[in-house]
């Protein structure tokens, strides 16, 4: 590192950023954010000076706090080229100490004394410039520098914050040579920032011990009167901890006020308690204020309260936390006044440390320590022998009356209790916090509860704004919303989601692309992986430089910006923008600790729902690819359908319109239990088996029983080992319509039975037995035949329709008959009205639904003739079809009509038994069959030469389009379909 000889290395880096070329990346990334920063504001590597100020405060918080640690730092670095230096928040050096004296002789004069500014606006890239943007530790080494005078340095450089409140008083940086590197420093700087940081701990503490010795030093001890009073862990031997909380959270949003209050709490137990608060100010002029609890007095004969005596008095200790927020929380404030026995003690959430000196307070009074959990510690009580002014509760007996839990009665009236004790900043961050942690809470039930990557990004912003941010904006790549994890996610990003406090605002709407510079801090949240803050935006170059337009506008309505990358399991989603316009406050380090974990959960939920979404994808895809992907060329009925997925997930419901013989067809629904993958992958199964046995030309009840088998033995060929479950049964409903007899056959195996519209409007539901689920074997389907009119509509449907958890089955079918009772309507605008009116608004299961209309042949294009078992007629049968073929004028036909049937009718008559018919139905091909009472089929086979027969039925396969036997409830029919052009 550092300057380059060999052309390399950062020096290299930055001269080809400084040229305007793309910077190399092995340069990290807050190096190359601050070196953006640094072009965007027009600096120049080599400019003279920097600005001095000799106007800032000698006597200031982080001065007192770090002049002894800058003195026990400079002895542990005597010797070396080490400077030391602590800068305040907007980056003017205050104080300088040198490892070797002689080093201050040989600096320029602004590395010598305080008072020069090396925010990074005016020296570029450096340790203190670059921890104040970065608010974080940094190191900055050599050629990393942006100032051509700093090329041959090195420092580390590290926010020092004030524990209460978490902003940045100063910046702690430790500068040398190249030469003197050494990993150590880290630690080094780590210890000493803490040192200081704990010194501004001090401070506040002595301000509230003032504040306690002013509140005793009043007389806080009240004489007798109407109202007595007590501490709040003294109010009832039994409180809650909801109770405790909500006085500690009351006691401190009266101390953030700052002005005389008083506010009434009611306990969950009925019983009502006042806090007071009141000004407070030191001797040495330390204003504060102080909260206090009165309970009314004790009823006749009943006292409440009684006093200590000498041997009971309790001794209190109160022991300090190290974090102001948490010890603001409702729950860790309630145990922090819950008192232990006789000896109460004042709870924190971390270890306690050794209590400072004692100072006199009331015994047996609970003094919890203020919001900012300041180190107090409580004195011995009053002398042997005199009459303690502290209290005690008393507890209920038995009887319901309240009894005493020591003491005597008839003693003084109690002292006044204290509550809390502070300064009103501090109560405003107690405050904050608790909000943050109750922010925290409600994004945990808030976010996340749907599976859909939009919405989840919607709940996100519904959730910050007002409460945290009065706008907010998601930034998700297409990819993304698609449920696929996008390529690009730095440059393919689209505006998702704008929320706010009101509309005025002029971001990006909805959907337009957003391209990102390198130095915006959308862009620089994604590349580090963490939240970066802007306080102030017209001092945000990167994003001032973004859209100069646009961000001269938006000043207008917002002042600070959080942007925070939404990363989840190593994805990159996004990024979200936080922005507060109206709230007058900027956002601070604690704010965006708050987005970054507000983020991440986030980030987990619309991970989640991406993969979801994803997974959806692929079973849906698979399942319309599964689902009939047209419809077939029939006369019989006119189709419409329509399939609508479940809003939660994609499960197993299928439908098909299937061409049979004679003119007929098929319809088919079925519903696979369960969904997901196996649900979809099952359905394609059954789908395609009840295509295969209908076209058998089973009669439904034959379909519906081989389609029961091979449920039964997919379900005992699930391993379980191998993550595979069974199926749990699947329904299905299969209707055979019959346009030359106009009847239609129908089977149903647990499934919701037909619903049929007549010609006048009329609707029913055919009563069908219902037949089991598939799967469970061992029991018959029964098929029904049902007249069906011309022009009735069958419809079919799965049970997502109809069956609905928060919807009478009665009142839904009885929508049902209302939507279908239009004779006037096509097969589509049933489905649409259906599906409008009937179907839940969000289905929890699939909806197939399928519309039929039905024809019939017309008489005069079917033929028949009845034959006796007599060969000397097939001459005649030839003959006659012939002269039927000629009257409807398809005479192209005949050749192949007149072989098939020849062939057909002396097979039957030869082998088959009965009385043989003959039809010849035209449509849109001519259909030849004959039919006999034997159920013996014939087959075809390849004969040999020497065979006298054996090439009737090939010659009819290699004249018919397609042919085949179907099964009668007595006999059979051989059919075979012929073209019309046919020769």
């Amino acid at each position: 590192m550092g300057r380059a000889t060999d052309g390399k290395g950062p020096a290299r880096s930055r001269e080809r950023f400084l040229q305007g070329e793309a910077v190399e990346a092995g340069v990290r990334a807050p190096i190359s954010n601050s070196w953006q920063r640094c072009r965007a504001l027009g600096l120049s590597p080599d400019q003279p000076g920097l600005p001095f100020r000799d106007d800032f405060e000698r006597d200031a918080r982080i001065i007192r706090a770090a002049v002894p640690v800058l003195d026990r730092l400079q002895s542990v670095l005597a010797g070396s080229r080490m400077n030391i230096s602590v800068a305040d928040a907007n980056g003017t050096v205050l104080m300088r100490r040198f490892g070797e004296t002689s080093l201050a002789g040989s600096l320029p004069a602004f590395q010598r004394v305080p008072g020069f500014v090396f925010a990074e606006r005016y020296a570029g890239t450096n340790g203190i410039g670059l921890a104040l943007a970065e608010r974080q530790l940094v190191q900055v080494y050599g050629a990393e520098h942006f100032a051509e005078r700093a090329q041959g340095n090195a420092c580390r450089a590290l926010p020092v914050r004030d524990p209460i409140s978490g902003r940045i008083e100063g910046v702690l940086c430790l500068g040398y040579p190249r030469s003197a590197e050494d990993p150590a420093l880290a630690t080094l700087i780590r210890r000493a920032a803490h040192a200081i940081e704990k010194r501004l701990l001090g401070q506040s503490s002595e301000r509230e011990r003032a504040l306690l010795r002013a509140y005793l030093d009043t007389g806080a001890e009240t004489t007798a009167g109407p109202h007595h009073s007590v501490g709040v862990g003294e109010l009832t031997p039994g409180m809650r901890p909801s109770d405790r909380a909500i006085l500690m959270e009351k006691a401190a949003e009266l101390i953030s006020c700052a002005q005389r209050a008083a506010v009434h709490v009611t306990l969950s137990d009925g019983r009502r308690v006042t806090l007071v608060s009141r000004p407070m100010t030191t001797a040495t002029g330390v204003e504060g204020f102080v909260t206090e609890a009165i309970l009314p007095g004790p009823a006749r004969h009943e006292p409440l309260l009684v006093p200590w005596t000498a041997e009971q008095q309790p001794r209190l200790t109160l022991v300090p936390a190290e974090s102001a927020r948490d010890t603001a929380a409702p729950a860790e404030a309630g145990a922090a006044a819950e008192p232990a026995g006789p000896e109460v003690r004042a709870k924190s959430a971390v270890p306690a440390v050794p209590a400072v000196p004692a100072v006199p307070v009331i015994p047996a009074v609970s003094v919890v320590p203020s919001s900012a959990a300041v180190p107090l510690a409580a004195a011995p009580g009053p002398a042997p022998g005199t009459a303690a002014p502290g209290l005690v509760p008393l507890r209920a007996d038995a009887r319901g009356t309240d009894a005493p839990t020591g003491g005597s009665r008839g003693s003084p009236p109690p002292a006044r209790g204290l509550v809390l004790v502070g300064e009103p900043h501090v109560g405003r961050y107690a405050l904050a916090a608790r909000r943050r942690l109750e922010l925290l809470s409600d994004a945990s039930t808030r976010i996340g509860t749907t599976l859909d990557v939009r919405r989840t990004a919607e709940e996100l912003a519904e959730t910050a704004v007002p409460r945290l941010a009065d706008y907010v904006t998601i930034d998700l790549p297409e990819a993304v919303l698609r449920g696929e994890e996008a390529a690009d996610p730095f440059s393919d990003l689209h505006r998702t989601v704008v929320h706010g406090i009101s509309d005025d605002c002029p971001f990006h709407p909805v959907g337009k692309r957003i391209d990102y510079n390198p130095a915006t801090p959308h862009l620089r949240c994604l590349t580090s992986g963490q939240a970066v803050l802007e306080p102030d935006l017209r001092t945000a170059v990167g994003w001032l430089a973004h859209d100069p337009q646009r961000t001269e506008v938006m000043l207008a309505h917002v002042h600070s910006l959080i942007a925070v990358p939404l990363v989840a399991r190593g994805v990159v989603l996004g990024v979200a923008a936080f922005y507060r316009g109206r709230h007058p406050a900027p956002f601070d380090d604690d704010d965006r600790s708050l987005v970054q974990e507000l983020a991440g959960r986030a980030a987990l939920s619309i991970d989640n729902a991406r993969r979801y979404t994803r997974e959806r994808s692929m079973v849906l895809a698979l399942q319309r690819s599964l689902l009939p992907q047209g419809l077939p060329d029939q006369d019989a009925v006119d189709v419409a359908h329509r399939y609508l997925p479940a809003e939660s997930d994609v499960g197993g419901d299928w439908y098909d319109v299937i061409p049979l013989s004679g003119t007929r067809v098929g319809l088919l629904v079925g519903d696979v239990v369960g969904h997901g993958m196996l649900s979809a992958a099952t359905m394609g199964r059954l789908c395609t088996a009840a295509r295969s046995y209908a076209e058998l030309d089973f009669s439904p009840d034959e379909v519906l029983t081989h389609l029961d088998n091979l449920v039964g033995r997919l379900d005992r060929e699930a391993t379980p080992d191998a993550g595979e479950t069974g199926i749990f049964g699947a329904t299905c409903l299969y209707a055979v319509y019959d346009p030359t007899t106009q009847q239609c056959t129908m089977a149903r195996a647990g499934h919701p039975p037909p619903a049929l519209v007549h010609p006048d409007g009329t609707v029913s539901f055919p009563d069908i037995p219902a037949g089991p689920p598939l799967g469970l074997g061992g029991l018959p389907f029964e098929a029904v035949d049902i007249d069906v009119p011309e022009d009735s509509r069958l419809v079919l449907y799965t049970d997502g329709l109809i069956e609905s958890r928060t919807r009478d089955a009665d009142m839904v079918l009885d929508r049902l008959r209302g939507a279908l009772a239009h004779p006037d309507r096509s097969p589509e605008e049933i489905c649409e009205t259906v599906l409008e009116t009937v179907a839940p608004v969000h289905p929890r299961d699939d909806i197939a639904l399928l519309v039929a209309r039905t024809h019939a042949l017309a008489p005069h294009r079917m033929a028949t003739w009845d034959l006796p078992a007599d060969p000397s007629l097939v001459s005649e049968v030839r003959s006659s079809a012939l002269r039927r073929l000629a009257e409807w004028g398809v005479e192209e036909a005949g050749f192949a009509a007149e072989l098939v049937l020849s062939e057909l009718v002396t097979n039957a008559i030869r082998h088959g038994s009965g009385p043989v018919r003959v039809r010849l139905l035209h449509g849109r091909t001519l259909i030849c069959e004959v039919s006999d009472c034997s159920n013996t089929a014939p087959h075809l086979r390849r004969a040999a030469t020497t065979d006298e027969g054996g090439r009737g039925l090939f010659l009819v396969a290699q004249l018919a389009r397609s042919w085949g036997t179907r099964y009668l409830r007595q006999g059979k029919v051989i059919w075979a379909e012929c073209g019309l052009d046919a020769a």
